[in-house]
This record gives C-alpha cells, structure tokens and sequence, in this order.
C-alpha cells in the first residue's frame, strides 16, 4: 500500500511538473513546511505547486482533477481554523502571483493577485492618501487571497469593516476549471452576472427556492463571518455574489485575481488609551464609544499587557484610534472621547500623539496572537476558540458568562480584542496532549457554541470556520441553512476537490490534532530548556504560525532582527517557523523520517545565523538558536563534522595556540598560501582572514598592571572574550580607560582558580593555561561537550570572584548573551551558573549601575551603525542609549543582523546570504549617514563586516569615549 501510496505521488508530481511552469514538490521538507498553518490541525500533503499566473492555477487544477486528488488554496498560512492544511496539492500563492495589477486613485480601486501582501498593497495606495481598511494584526505578511479567503477584518473594522465590505469583484477558477468572474448585480434573466450557464442557472434556483430562509437565518451583527454569506445573493442586498463568496475559504473555486476598494485615510491619527477597573467594565463601555466615530475600539486586560509603560491607572483598557484631518483635530476628538468615557467611569485616560509611542502600545496588541500563546505561569495555550463575535452592546454579558464557563471546565485564558466590534480573540490552556484533554477540548467547544449563540453570536467574528467551527454550525444556523451551505457547495464544486472538510461536510474538530504525532515524552536533549519544563517537543510547539518571522520588510522605526535569512531569501524554510515546522515533522517522524540525521532540517538550519532575534522579537519566544546547536550536537554526533566547526568552532583553541606567532601568521595570510588554508578550513574564498593582535588583550592589561597597579575604586571584573583579547585588543584597552575614569577598578580574572577566591595581584606571573572561555563558538557550532566543559572551568574559576556581587563587564555583546543565557541552559544541573549568568553586564550597563554620577565626555555628532543582535536579543540597549545621549551621540542604530554573525558568514557557502543581510539594513544605514557621522559596532562580527563591504570602519563605544578621554595607557 505505500508503495502505490509512493508511486501515485510521484506521478502525479510529475505530470503537474509537466503541466504548471511554476514550482512543483513533492519533497519531504517542502510538504513539510506546509502541513500546519496558525491553527491546532495538522495534515500532510502530497505535493506543493507555486503557480505562476492563472493559466499555471488551470493546469494544476486539471492536473489533479485527472488524479482525483484534491487542492487547497493558501497564502501566509496564518490562517486559525486549519483551512490552510490539506492532504492533496497545495497552492502556494506566495511566491510569484503577488502584483498589484493595477490602482486607479480616482475610483480608489486596486487589481490585485491573491498572493500580494496587505502591507505592500497598503504602501502602494499610501502614495495616494489611501489605504485598504481591513487590518489584522497580521497585515505585514498576510496575503490578500487569504484575507478574501477568510474575510479577514482587523483593528479598524468599526471604522471600515470586512474585507467582504472591500471587495468589488473576484476572478476564480472552479475545481472543474470554469471561470468565474463575479461581482454585484443580475442580467436580464434577474441571475449573477460573470457565471458560465451552468453556474448562473443554478445561483438563481437557489436562491429563488430559498427567499425565506436566507431572510430569515442570519444574525445581524457586524462581525458574522461563519457559514456562507448567501444572504449577500438576495435581490434586495444586490446580488453581491463577489460578497457571497467571499470568506469561502477556498472551498467554491481559486482566486486568481480580485478588485477591491481602497479608503482615504486620515491625515493624522491619535490613540487614546481609556482604563478601566477590570475587563468586564471595558467591555461594557466599548460599545458606548461608537458614536464618537472611532477608528477602533481594541480591548486588553492585565493579565495580557503585563507591565507594558504609558498605560493609565487600570485592570484593563480600551484603546481607541482617532483620525483627524490635522494633529491638533485628530488630539482634540480623542480629548473629547476621553472626557465622555470619564463619565462613565475610566480609572484613567492617555492620549498618545506621537507615532513611536503609538507603535509601541500597538505593538502589544499586534503580537498578542503569539505572547497570548503562554499563560502567566508559562503553561501553553492553544486557539480554537480565538475569535467568536456577539452584537456589541451584548459583550459584557458574554463576557462574564464566558469566564463563568472556562472556570466550569477548569480552563484559563486572555480574552482581548475588538470589543468594539463584538469580537473576542483568547488562547486557552487546552490540554491537546492527552485523550481527557482532548475530550474537555470537544465539550468545551459545545457549550461554548450554545453560549455564543444564546448572545446572538457568531461561531467565527474574523477567521472563519475551518474545521475548529464548522462542526458546530448547525448550533448557530439550525440544519435547513446548513443544508442549503451544502447544496451551494456541490454546486460549485460537485467533485469536492477545494479544501474537503472545510466549512461543508467537516470533519470533527477534535481531529487531526497537530500535537497527535509528537512523541508522548520528552526526548533527551542537552540544553535545559527551563520555559519549557526541559521538554524539546514543547519548546518547538511554541511555534503557533503567526509567522511574524516572515515579515520581510522591518517596519520604519523598528529594532527588530528577526528574521535575516528569511528576508534575504524570501523562501519559508529559511524563516524561524519554517524551520520549527520542520523541528515538528522531524519529531513526529512521519514526513521527516531521518530523526536527528534529518537532512532537510540541516538544510534548513544550515542558513540560520544563529543571531537570537526570534528569542526577542517573535511574540512566543521561539530560540532557533538554542534549537539549531541543540539539532547539530545530534545531528553530527559520532560523526565527522564540516571542516567549519574543527577551524571556526574551535576558534579559541586555535588563537591561544597561535598568539606567540601572531606576527608569522598574519604575514602568511598575505601569501597565496592563504587560499589553501581556507579551502582546508572551510573558509569562504571571498573572506580575507582577521589578522592577529601581535599583543593580546591579556598580556597588555599583565604588562601595565605590574608597571602600575590600578587605583583605589569599586572592583569590577573584565571578561577577556577571544575576540577581544586576540583580535581587537584595543577595545579591551579603551574600556579600561573608561572604566577607570568613571572611578572604577577593572581586575582580569585569572585562567585558574585562586585560594580563597583571593583577587589577582599586581605580581601574579602571567600564567600558560588556555584562558577562560564562554563556549559561544562551540554553542553555535553545535559542540556542546565541549562547550559545557569550558562552561565549568569557567564558572570554577569565577564563582568565588562573584561571590561579593562583583559584576562581570562583557565587552563582546555575543559573549556576554552566551554567559547569560546559553550557559545556565546548558548547565543547568549547576547552581552557580545562574549567580554567574545574573553577574552579567554591558559596558553601558557597568557604568549606569556601578557609576552612576559619572558623566561621560561630550562629543556631539550623529552615529549611526547596528546594535548587535544578541545585545538586542537578550541583554537590551536601553542603558546603552541612555549612554550615548548623555555623550552627546545623537541618533538611532539599526537593527537586523550584520549578516557575519560569528562564524556564519566565514563559512563557505554563505558568503552571499552574509552580504544580503548585510544589505538589509546595516550597510544602506552606514551609506546614508552624513560625513563626520561616528559609526558604532560593539560586536566584532559587525565591524569586521562592514571592513570587509563597506568604506567606514566601525568602533566600539568604548574606543569612542577613550578616544576623547585622552590616550590610553600603552
């Protein structure tokens, strides 16, 4: 049987091969990238085809008419309910069908493919004053095909409603491959124009048949996106068949291409932020703002936001965008909305005028589909129930049923939203492991269905049914509406090849559970883990699919990294969810079958940098990092391992050896005889190799410490890092400089533990043993041996010098992000190594908690130039901000990844993904600041990149205020 299984799917590949001029797959790692989408459901495909136009959707419809297999339509994949899954061909629309046909500003229309993304969509029709008003939070990775596909709404539905409000007219292909062009409006015959005979003829039985009913079965609420929207088809709402099949979810026929309208946006907007008691009393008001003519009416409670700045007084708040055709009037409506909020009993009001802070508050909201996902305790959450929907003024009612009823069944979870629209969006602890879980899940689900519907509701109020809802419709519809979705259903699609299961006929929602194939419990891993109770399988299952790693663009004024190597190469293996979605299969061995040998998941991670943004930026804390040296210490165990890791991993080793002969080595690298060392080493060609410091850091601070003890100060401990010790020893000189003017005593530790944890001293001779090491390079290189070895001779030796609440200054922000956090994660059966983690600070950071009265030298220019990833990542900026401003050093860095990132961009093969990085935002940074700009790096990776591509060196802070300090000791 699987052999037939095997050779049907082969030749089926290869005739849509032979058929569609786009890419097709039936590839382990490509069905594997798309068997789950934002939802709990999990299916396997057979073959993935990323069409090119229409003609290319046609010839794969008929391709798998032919073999009876079915098709599933999909954009961004962020989709709630599992209508982005299927067992048959999946349409991947991302690729290549993403052009804004065209864009007419004087009809405020635009033609689009279903694969172009919202945010492209709404930068091209910003030139024009105008926007698409639908919004989910979404917006800077969803495609336009989906949000038909769903009838996505977003923040600014109160303002603009559905995408079913902005769509004019469809062009779609039938399973059977007929093409529809639909629209508003009737022939002569009273039937929907733009239909073949054969669809037109039976659109209009229907309907005709059914008058009573379709006026009769609907809720009226402006947030009902469950079921087929067939009462659009009624002659007095215009036959809008264009409305009807909107949010379809590719059950009815393929989208190729669509108009929609395009709204004027306000010249100016001002967020107002009302606080309330708890979540009930925000709910109750939110309804009452309407009138006001907000843009929205978005609802959060504490337990959601957490401690998030620039809140007022409160248990929850609303937060309600004016728009204005200047500041002053947007400022002075949301004013007005505060004040008559306040007599209905706010605990507190803002009014947020400028722009970063509004993304900041923002922000909260747009990522709270994945921060949503843990719950205060760090206990998983899951959707399925994210989006019902109630008339407005009925939410606070509901909403304290809905509590009653998630404590009923013992569950806990976040409600937020759009409470001016009736919509709640909430993540809840199922338990999705195990069989009583599941059951409480199914029960939960219907009860929580006869609620809703008690309250006048709807099942989905945004992201549609899918197979979490569409079992429950009859609740909501009753059994002869649901029967006429049918009978529309095989009439349009009489063979059920569009998305089976889905919305008609579906299968049960406890099925196809993602989680089923995981491994029942943990497997052995090196790392701890420690958010996710040391489980591997839980720590890949925080991916949800939300997919803000595919953005790929970073947003006008964003710090954010993640993720690089996606937006170099635009392909979704090579973004944080595509490689946990590859994790997942690997572990459920069913699509993946080589376990921790698994080829595909190598390749994946092989283009991960390593740079730790997903750790920061992605709303669930995804570590692909930790996950990638986790995959590569199993991966290669027992095995020969790239000539990369024995050079590059090994790299402390090999400096230490080399130190003595640093002045022959670096002469070497200037021969011919350097290209073989690289090619040996698995080096890229292009890459000229760093040279030596023919005197290190170390022997440096041993030379002046004897010559001149260092005064009397608050001893600080300074970590000599590889980097800095062999490669920029001037930047470990620079800091000692600083470090001493602002009243402090820097002490190098020494290679061994000393008596007592006594200090070193003046005399002490300098020692040969290897110096300590943080283990960051054989982290990344997956060698975690031998990286937990040097761990604890590290935290053997430091640990007495800590006891006394010494600091440890890191000058190397990847170093510093290795000791505080790879190392208590890899040494997490060591006590010390979270005191020693803890003990870790910036230099920024040194000098704001140490020295705080110490005022830095004024040097007054612009800087421009990159914060390091893993600074950004996991020790923050913010002390090294305040810095610079009190330095006079005006101006942001950028963020992103430099693209080097340790190892990585030396390795061969990556040379060119490193410049693309690079490009991204770094390098075009750098070119546009002005002449006499100061160019900032900490991290030696980033300097040494923009050495090797760009025409402005980069410094260290630290070499920057020594430099206006005065010399330096030599």
């Amino acid at each position: 049987m699987a052999d037939r299984t095997e050779t049907e799917k082969r030749d089926l590949t290869k005739d849509l091969a032979a058929a569609v001029r786009g890419e097709v797959s039936s590839a382990a790692a490509d069905r594997a990238l798309m068997t789950m989408d934002a939802s709990n459901y999990r299916r396997v495909p057979r073959a993935v085809v990323a069409p090119r136009d229409a003609e290319d959707v046609a010839a794969a419809l008929r391709v798998c008419r032919e073999h009876g297999v079915p098709v599933v339509p999909r954009g961004a994949g962020t989709s709630i309910a599992g209508q982005a899954t299927g067992v048959g061909v999946v349409l991947d629309f991302t690729r290549h069908m993403r052009r804004i046909v065209s864009l007419d500003p004087a009809a405020r229309t635009a033609v689009v493919e279903p694969g172009v993304i919202l945010d492209d969509l709404r930068a091209a029709a910003g030139a024009h004053g105008l926007t698409f008003g639908p919004d989910p939070s979404t917006h800077s990775r969803c495609t336009l095909g989906g949000m038909i596909g769903n009838n996505s709404c977003g923040s600014h539905s109160v303002a603009w409603g559905t995408t079913a409000d902005s769509v004019r007219e469809l062009e779609l292909l039938t399973y059977g491959g007929e093409r529809v062009r639909a629209g508003r409006g009737t022939g002569p015959t009273g039937a929907p124009t733009g239909l073949p005979p054969r669809l037109r003829d039976g659109v209009k039985s229907l309907v005709d048949a059914e008058l009573a009913l379709l006026r009769t079965g609907y809720p009226d609420l402006p947030r009902r996106i469950s079921g087929y929207a067939l009462d659009a088809l009624l002659p007095e709402r215009g036959t809008d068949l264009a409305r009807a099949l909107t949010g379809s979810e590719g059950t009815l026929g393929v989208l190729t291409e669509a108009t929609v309208r395009l709204v004027e946006t306000p010249a100016a907007r001002v967020l107002a932020v009302l606080g309330y008691p708890d979540e009930s009393a925000a709910a109750e008001a939110a309804h009452t703002l309407l009138p006001h003519k907000p843009m929205t009416v978005e609802g959060m409670a504490a337990d959601l936001v957490g401690s998030a700045a620039g809140l007022p007084e409160g248990g929850a708040w609303l937060f309600v965008e004016m728009g204005g055709a200047s500041p002053a009037e947007a400022a002075a409506r949301a004013e007005a909305l505060c004040r008559a909020a306040a007599a209905d009993g706010t605990t507190g009001h803002a009014v947020v005028t400028d722009p970063a802070g509004q993304r900041a508050l923002w922000r909260i909201r747009e990522d709270a589909s994945g921060t949503a996902t843990r719950m205060p305790d760090g206990s998983e959450a899951w959707p399925g129930w994210e989006d019902c929907a109630v008339p407005p003024a009925r939410l606070g009612p509901y909403l304290r049923d809905f509590r009653a009823l998630l404590a009923q069944h013992g569950l806990r979870g976040t409600p937020y939203g759009h409470f001016g629209d009736g919509c709640i969006h909430i993540r809840i602890d199922f338990d999705l492991l195990t069989p009583p879980g599941i059951r409480r899940f199914r029960d939960f689900s219907h009860d929580l269905a006869d609620l809703v519907v008690a309250h006048g509701g709807s099942l989905s109020g945004e992201h549609g049914d899918g197979q979490a809802r569409a079992e429950l419709l009859p609740k909501m519809y009753g059994p002869e509406l649901v029967g006429l979705f049918g009978r529309f259903k095989d009439l349009w699609d009489p063979a059920a090849g569009l998305n089976p299961g889905m919305l008609v006929r579906p299968g049960r929602l406890d099925d196809n559970l993602r989680f089923a194939p995981l491994p029942g419990r943990p497997v052995p891993v090196e790392f701890g883990y420690p958010h996710d109770n040391g489980d591997f399988s839980a720590a890949v299952r925080r991916c949800v699919g939300v997919a803000k790693c595919r953005n790929e663009k970073t947003a006008a004024g964003s710090a954010d990294v993640m993720c690089p190597s996606f937006r170099a190469t635009g392909e979704e293996q090579h973004s944080t969810r595509g490689r946990a979605r590859l994790l997942h299969e690997m572990l459920a061995g069913e699509v993946i079958t080589d376990g921790w040998r698994s080829p595909e998941v190598h390749d994946a991670l092989d283009l991960c940098l390593s740079c730790k943004g997903c750790r920061s930026d992605c709303p669930v804390g995804v570590d692909m990092a930790t996950y990638k040296a986790e995959f590569l210490h199993h991966h290669y165990e027992g095995r020969l391992r790239p000539a990369a890791h024995y050079s590059m991993g090994r790299l402390p080793q090999w400096l230490h050896a080399a130190a003595p002969a640093a002045p022959a080595v670096n002469a070497l690298a200037r021969t011919p005889l350097a290209a073989v060392a690289k090619r040996l080493a698995g080096v890229a060609p292009e890459r000229p190799l760093p040279a030596l410091a023919t005197e290190t850091f170390t022997r440096w601070w041993w030379r002046r410490r004897r010559a001149a003890p260092p005064a009397d100060g608050r001893t600080v401990l300074l970590w000599p890092d590889t980097f800095t010790n062999h490669l920029s020893p001037q930047v470990g000189r620079a800091a000692v400089r600083v470090l001493e003017a602002a009243g402090l005593r820097p002490l190098l530790p020494p290679t061994a533990p000393l008596p007592g944890g006594a200090l070193p001293q003046p005399a002490l001779p300098r020692l040969r043993r290897p110096p300590l090491c943080c283990g960051l390079t054989y982290v990344s290189t997956g060698q975690l041996d031998r990286a937990r070895a040097v761990m604890r001779r590290t935290l053997d030796v430091l640990t007495p010098l800590l006891a006394a609440g010494r600091p440890l200054v890191v000058l190397e922000p990847s170093c510093a992000a290795a000791l505080r956090t790879d190392l208590p994660e890899l040494l997490a059966d060591d006590p010390r190594a979270p005191r020693l983690a803890a003990s870790v600070r910036t230099f920024a950071q040194t000098l704001e908690d140490f020295a705080p009265d110490w005022r830095p030298p004024r040097l007054d220019r612009p800087v421009a130039g990159q914060t390091h990833c893993h600074q950004h990542a996991v020790l923050g900026d913010a002390a090294d901000r305040r810095l610079r401003e009190r330095a006079g050093l005006t101006g942001q860095l950028s963020g992103g990844c430099c693209g080097l990132a340790g190892n990585f961009g030396f390795e061969r093969g990556h040379y060119d993904i490193s410049v693309a990085c690079a490009e991204d935002q770094l390098l075009p940074a750098v070119r546009q600041s002005a002449p006499g700009t100061e160019i900032l790096a900490d991290g030696f990776s980033c300097r040494t990149q923009l050495d090797h591509l760009g025409d402005r060196p980069a410094r260290h802070l630290a070499e920057v205020l020594a430099e206006a300090l005065g010399e330096a000791d030599a």
